[in-house]
């Protein structure tokens, strides 16, 4: 006989399936078996339907397409028999779901067997109903459904009513028609039935109001005394699970009980007995039992507030937390992290129980009860709870470090008491886990040290001591860097000591070969070496002696591969051989950091500072923050391309301690972006002390020239090229020899040639309030670039202060912005600011000039903004 005959059993074919070596040859079975079934469904044969449906079905589990048999389900269920109906819903509910339109075709036949006189047909028909209904179907088909919920059968009645759970699920507007039948089947002696019939008003509850409501009123006391026969129903083998009788109804009507008393104080007071019954009754050392408890003391949590009843509870939970199964604890964990919040008294009274459960070998309940241990801190257990973390973090694995020292920090940052009692917890997580911390931690830490001016001492003494013995951990080492380059002078002349410390016995070299260990440890970054470099320079004022080795390490970079390390030598190898009667106040000691701006920013809610190009008001010393301002990123959408990379509040926060670019070099070097704030704490070092009034728009214009340039000489450019006339008129005398810091690098200073205008004054903006007049001009031989004088006038009776012209153009120009003449505007037009600019156009005569341009100013100090789209400049430029 042919194997693949239609005629075929379903075991001979399975038998065929599983003796295929290869998915090839099972490919090819299951493909001639289709043909075969496909051939006998053309044929309409009806004497193996059936089997031809059977064999589809394990075909569909294999993973093999079989939608050209659907149709044959709908015929085996339209036949008379119960076999061909019992192997049609079978096919049914397994070849198709409610999303099928063919399922629209069986509508009628299952209103038939559903009023059919064969109770099993009928059976068969709830099944295959419960499991595929559709919205459609459900209200096709719910009366009959509502008629069986009162069949004499109790398998039937069982079936009606897992059958209207899923009618109320895809259509709630028909909750109504069930909660008379639904209450009934409260009443069951039957456990099968009343246990459908307590999850049916359990969904009504969820889905109805008008449900819970009656139920809540009719039938609490009800369930109550169903709940207390169960507890103490005798010995009965049928419903016996480890010695409880029928735990699943158990669990299924603590959950019912849980939505009734939920808000409702009376029927809360109702259940509280039989709940305390459960929970002290209920044996603990079976599976099933254990599930009883769970869900009682879920229930006791939910409903409306009973103390006694909570404590029980929660010690339950406490219990389950010295259970040998994962699982049992870590459903406990989960509870109790729900609890904490409803009575978090009573969970600390288990916190020695959940410090264990940090210690575990599993890895999930040490997560979670680390979670759990971060709501329990609170300030009076702080101290005792973070000991016991530190204590643990020198023996965790290595994966659960980062967790752990992350939890540890944010405990000890929220909840600390002392600013001593921080810093000595954060250098012990930084010596012990320092390179699992995450760059903001160490910020803030760096934060609090600066504002702790009594304790510079002991940190500093600290920090050294830590480093001896945890030189290998980043974060601790940045950390020491920082403060040995701000008070190396303390820790070697051991001033203020505190009753607790000893004295340290530091020399000037020993401080030196902390600072070159770190530098040339083959492990340290970029920002470690950077940071390494400035706590040098800083040094070199602070231990004259050691001068020559300190240039020697510094000079050492002069050829690094890395650009900022090369700059970085060339500049502060500069400074130490030219520059020595400006050196100790270009380093001074940085001013004390702002605590609550550095807080604010790091939550995300103060924008980045942005470079501008004019406005004394912008001019602060180093270590002030600078005040927000509209981000020139939002001039940035002119173009197309891909804006600029998102800034992270604790590489602005870094860039402001050192003045380092750690951002990734830019592909084209035309492209406008948003230069970094680091760049200008080198600026304001080296404005050394109160800065002048007008000197604001060189520095200004140094960060406008940086951002154009976008090379690593960009800054030696700026810093030679910002000495402009009008920055000069203004200076002090001890500016002069600063801006010659880098003679070798200095150009001449630079001014736009004015060859005439070229072409006709153009008002390029105007609004009720002011008027922008460009003048354009060229220089001979290079029609690429265009020299731009903008002209702003006042239109109104009031004066503009701190007056301030942003702009910003797409990647195929190059913008370069001079200082304004002045930040103030005469009211009326009886005066007029003047500005300069370079604009240099890559694709000159395919593309046109655009720009995007943004004006700020004060009225009797109100802030007013004002934004424009230039885009109708001549062609010819």
């Amino acid at each position: 006989m042919n194997p693949f005959f239609s005629g075929t059993r379903l075991r001979d074919m399975i038998r065929a399936i599983r003796a295929c070596k290869t998915a090839a040859e099972e490919r090819a079975v299951v493909r001639k078996e289709c043909a075969a079934i496909r051939t006998s469904i053309n044929e309409n044969d009806q004497d193996y339907r059936h089997r031809n449906l059977a064999k589809l079905m394990f075909i569909h589990m294999l993973g093999y397409p079989t939608h050209f048999g659907q149709m044959e389900c709908l015929k085996l269920i339209a036949s008379a028999g119960f076999p061909e109906k019992r192997i049609g819903y079978l096919g049914l509910m397994l070849l198709l779901d409610e999303r099928q339109e063919v399922l629209m075709l069986v509508t009628n036949s299952l209103k038939q067997d559903l009023n059919h006189s064969n109770q099993y047909i009928v059976g068969l028909a709830l099944c295959a109903l419960g499991n595929i209904c559709s919205a459609e179907m459900a209200r096709d088909l719910a009366p009959e459904v509502e008629r069986l919920l009162q069949f004499r059968d109790p398998n039937i009645r069982k079936k009606a009513a897992l059958c209207s759970i899923r009618i109320i699920r895809k259509v709630p507007d028909l909750a109504e028609n069930f909660i008379n039948p639904a209450a009934a089947l409260l009443k069951e002696k039957h456990h099968g039935v009343l246990i459908t019939g307590i999850q049916l008003c359990t969904d009504l509850c969820k889905v109805s109001p008008e449900a819970l409501e009656f139920l809540r009123k009719k039938h609490t006391e009800g369930l109550v005394r169903t709940l207390k026969d169960v507890v103490n129903s005798p010995y009965a083998p049928e419903y016996d699970i480890a010695g409880i009788a029928d735990p699943f109804l158990h669990v299924r009507l603590l959950k019912l009980l849980r939505a009734l008393g939920q808000g409702d104080a009376d029927a809360s007071d109702a259940m509280n007995d039989i709940l305390a019954q459960v929970a002290t009754k209920t044996e603990s050392n079976k599976n099933a039992g254990n599930a009883i408890l769970y869900e009682c003391v879920e229930t006791i949590m939910s409903i409306e507030d009973n103390g006694g009843l909570r404590v029980l509870a929660i010690n339950i939970l406490g219990r389950f937390l010295s259970n040998r199964d994962n699982n049992i604890r870590y459903v406990a964990l989960n509870m109790l992290m729900k609890a904490i919040t409803v009575d978090a008294q009573a969970v600390q009274r288990h916190r020695a129980t959940i410090l264990e459960c940090v210690k575990d070998s599993d890895a999930s309940i040490r997560k979670r009860a680390l979670e759990l241990v971060y709501l329990l801190v609170n300030e009076t257990n702080v101290k005792p709870l973070t000991k016991e973390l530190i204590d643990y973090l020198e023996v965790s694995d290595e994966e659960f470090k980062g967790d752990l020292t992350a939890k540890i920090c944010s405990i000890v940052e929220k909840f600390s008491p002392e600013k001593i009692w921080y810093i000595d917890q954060m250098l012990k997580v930084l010596a012990e886990a320092g390179n699992f911390v995450k760059d903001e931690v160490w910020h803030a830490l760096i934060v609090v040290i600066s504002n702790a001016s009594d304790l510079h001492g002991y940190t500093v003494r600290a920090l050294y001591k830590a480093f001896q013995t945890s030189s290998e951990q980043e974060s601790l080492v940045r950390v020491a860097v920082w403060c040995i380059g701000e008070y190396g002078d303390i820790l070697m002349n051991n001033i203020g000591m505190l009753a607790i410390e000893d004295p340290v016995t530091v020399t000037e070299s020993d401080i030196v070969d902390v600072v070159e260990i770190a530098i040339k440890h083959h492990a340290s970054d970029l920002t470690t070496k950077a940071m390494a470099l400035i706590a040098l320079l800083k040094l070199s004022s602070r231990f004259p002696s050691c001068s020559e080795r300190i240039k020697d390490i510094i000079v050492h970079h002069k050829g690094s591969l890395v650009l900022e390390l090369q700059q970085r030598s060339l500049e502060f190898n500069s400074i130490i051989e030219k520059h020595q009667n400006i050196r100790p106040a270009l380093v001074e000691r940085m001013p004390i950091l702002d605590e609550a701006t550095f807080t604010t920013r790091r939550a995300g809610s103060l924008p980045a500072a942005v470079s501008t190009s004019g406005g004394a008001s912008l001019n602060l010393p180093n270590g002030v923050v600078k005040p927000s301002t509209a981000p020139l990123v939002d001039l940035l959408d002119l173009s197309d391309d891909v804006p600029a990379a998102p800034r992270s509040s604790g590489g602005d926060f870094l860039q402001d301690l050192l003045g380092v670019d750690l951002s990734p070099a830019p592909t084209q070097s035309g492209t406008n972006q948003v230069q970094k704030a680091g760049t200008d704490v080198l600026l304001d070092l080296l404005s050394i002390g109160v800065p002048p009034v007008q000197s604001s728009s060189s520095t200004t214009d140094i960060l406008s020239s940086i951002q154009n340039e976008k090379s690593p000489i960009a800054t030696l450019d700026a810093l030679s090229s910002s000495s402009s006339p009008s920055a000069q008129a203004t200076s002090s005398a001890r500016a002069a020899p600063m801006m010659d810091l880098l003679d070798g690098f200095r150009p001449s200073p630079s001014k736009p040639e004015n060859n005439g205008s070229v072409y006709p004054p153009f008002v390029a903006f105007e609004s009720s309030s002011l008027r922008i007049t460009f003048n354009f001009s060229k220089q001979p031989g290079n029609p690429q670039t265009t020299l731009v004088q903008a002209t702003f006038t006042n239109l109104t009776p009031n004066v503009f202060t701190d007056f301030i012209f942003q702009a910003a153009v797409p990647k195929f120009l190059q913008l370069h912005l001079d200082p304004a003449s002045s930040n103030i505007l005469p009211a009326s037009g009886n005066g007029s600011i003047t500005q300069n600019m370079r604009v240099t156009n890559n694709q000159h005569g395919k593309k046109s000039l655009v720009m995007r341009t943004r004006i700020s100013y004060k009225i009797n100090n109100k802030d007013t903004l004002e934004e424009g789209h230039i885009n109708n400049f001549p062609r010819e430029l």
